[in-house]
């Protein structure tokens, strides 16, 4: 009798360790609402760039140098000498900003869908607590290339902890290493990006995925699926995570994949948005740049900031547009959770909400002008009137009836299907016939009416009137 010795080894690893029990608890015997949508794609999108980061860091870490003197060349020597290395650069930088786009998108559907409320705080908590982690994650490696914009926006980072009464001016030393940034702050950061604060990342996302599981995942409905169950405790409106949601995020999985590679091969700077051109000039202690602004992902932060007039007020300020996130499960007093059944007072604070951040956003890459100064205050104040009132207009709203079972799901064959059928119709309508004249086309080939088809401005502005009726519905 043959003995099967692979499977043998595979029993004696089982017996010592719960990996079966760990692959049911969380994937098999995981039941997930059958009504998940496309913002939830955006948790595992978040987990595969993460070890996007992690891999491609570590490659990049076996070449480079954290030293003041050699760290620029070394970062240029990845890009030109060594064998792929300009292809694993980017996939890093190109990684650190689809990750904050996972993130700000994963957050936002946590705001429409209630994901942050009872009994999911913890979840929340977590979560944010993974956001400042890659906050600092990203600003600590931000310095790594020393380049000149790396240098100087660390300088004027690090100084706003000068700012804080009494302690200031020995942290912001503590932080630097040195009275300016220096070789001593580069090997401090270089240990802290590398080392420190992946092991915070690790363990964040571990107890972020621990509570999600215990408590179950949240639905577009804001229904708990835990309620209603069949005889053997199988939640009626769940359906196992794996193979169903698994497969599903393949299929998201290979469409930003799509969009990464694109970005990577085409336009790894992103207009200058991704790496900065002023961060392929080495860092120059005795030149400072026209404009020194942070990477993209903290411009919202920084435009708060540079609102404030006084310093330390502006400190405390963008602190606080962070902080005010952890608060969110209770100073929303609303039981409702879904957007979906929400009064219009609450989609319209938080269409303002996402005007005042993506503003925010832009004016922060901009020089401080007074005008645009002040418009960064109208958005600041937008931007934390949404939460600070929040306990007064969640009292006010007017919600509709929540059901007590998911909404029906269409397929993704149906969604196709509809989409058929309305397809030709909506093409007729945002084209027109050029009149024929065949004399102008010699190949008989391109004669067909396909090629005299025009933009009919008409249909396109009675589609895109359409459309704005149903959002403005959606609002109401």
């Amino acid at each position: 009798m043959k003995i099967n010795r692979l499977a043998l080894c595979g029993n004696w690893i089982l017996e010592r360790f719960p990996l079966a029990k760990v692959w049911e608890e969380h994937m098999t015997h995981y039941y997930a609402p059958k009504n998940f949508n496309f913002w939830y794609f955006f948790g595992s999108l978040a987990l595969l760039v993460l070890v996007n980061q992690f891999v491609t860091g570590i490659l990049l870490t076996m070449n480079y140098k954290p030293d003041a003197k050699l760290a620029f060349d070394s970062v240029e020597y990845i890009m030109r000498d060594v064998h792929w290395g300009w292809l694993v650069r980017y996939m890093h930088s190109t990684g650190a900003s689809a990750f904050f786009i996972v993130i700000y998108l994963h957050m936002f559907r946590g705001l429409m869908y209630g994901s942050f409320k009872q009994p999911r705080e913890l979840i929340w908590i977590f979560g944010m607590l993974l956001f400042v982690a890659l906050m600092a994650e990203a600003f600590m490696g931000y310095l790594l290339p020393w380049g000149q914009m790396s240098y100087w926006g660390a300088q004027v980072i690090i100084s706003l902890f000068s700012a804080i009464p009494v302690i200031g001016d020995d942290l912001s030393l503590w932080v630097r290493g040195d009275y300016v940034v220096s070789d001593a702050t580069l090997n401090r950061f270089f240990a802290f990006h590398v080392i420190s604060v992946p092991l915070v990342l690790v363990m964040l996302v571990f107890l972020h995925i621990v509570a999600l599981h215990e408590v179950g995942s949240n639905n577009p409905d804001g229904i708990e699926i835990k309620k209603y169950k069949d005889a053997n405790g199988i939640p009626l409106d769940g359906i196992p995570f794996h193979p169903y949601y698994t497969v599903k995020d393949v299929v998201g999985v290979a469409v930003f994949l799509v969009f990464f590679a694109t970005v990577i091969f085409y336009m790894p700077e992103m207009g200058g948005y991704f790496l900065e051109h002023a961060n392929f000039i080495p860092a120059d202690p005795m030149k400072t740049p026209e404009h020194i602004a942070p990477v993209w992902y903290f411009t919202p932060f920084y435009a708060i900031l540079r609102a404030i007039p006084d310093k330390f007020a502006g400190v405390i300020g963008m602190g606080g547009a962070i902080v005010v996130l952890f608060l969110l499960p209770w100073l929303d007093r609303n039981p409702v959770k879904s957007i979906r059944y929400r009064s219009g007072i609450y989609k319209k604070a938080l269409l303002l909400l996402v005007i005042s951040f993506i503003g925010l956003g832009y004016l922060g890459t901009q020089p401080a002008t007074p005008e645009l100064t002040l418009i960064a205050r109208f958005l600041t104040a937008i931007y934390f009137g949404f939460f600070l009132l929040m306990p007064i207009y969640t009292r006010w709203e007017k919600t509709k009836p929540v059901p007590t079972r998911v909404t029906e799901v269409h397929s993704l064959e149906e969604q196709l299907h509809s989409l058929e059928e309305q397809l030709p119709a909506l093409l007729e309508e945002i084209t027109e016939l050029k009149p024929k004249a065949t004399s102008e086309i010699s190949d008989p080939a391109f004669r067909s009416s396909f090629f005299r088809r025009r933009p009919n401005p008409e249909g396109i502005f009675n589609v895109m009137t359409r459309l704005g009726k149903k959002i403005k519905a959606s609002l109401d």
